[in-house]
């Protein structure tokens, strides 16, 4: 199950959040920060899956752009993740 879905610069500022279950305000701040500074923070080389606390982070750069997507482990397989956003941009796109 998708738990939310973030869109962030290069400079880490958020520039589109939505959640999916619900979150409290003063958490989603220090979540987006936490997040936002483990993708970033990782090489190009990596790989684009990252385990974090109790969900897994699921991400792609788009040009200036990272999307972010954090997901239950059982309920969605990362490849179906990445594979949902590229059609999903890609249809908004062209």
């Amino acid at each position: 199950m998708i738990k939310f879905v973030l869109m962030v610069n290069r400079q880490g500022q958020t520039r589109l959040s939505r959640y999916y279950q619900p979150v409290e305000l003063s958490r989603r701040a220090a979540l987006e920060a936490d997040v936002v500074r483990c993708c970033l923070s990782r090489k190009k080389e990596q790989c684009s899956f990252v385990e974090y606390k109790d969900f897994r982070l699921v991400y792609r750069q788009y040009a200036a752009l990272y999307i972010v997507v954090g997901v239950s482990d059982a309920e969605v397989s990362p490849t179906h993740s990445i594979e949902l956003l590229t059609v999903h941009i890609a249809d908004r796109k062209y």
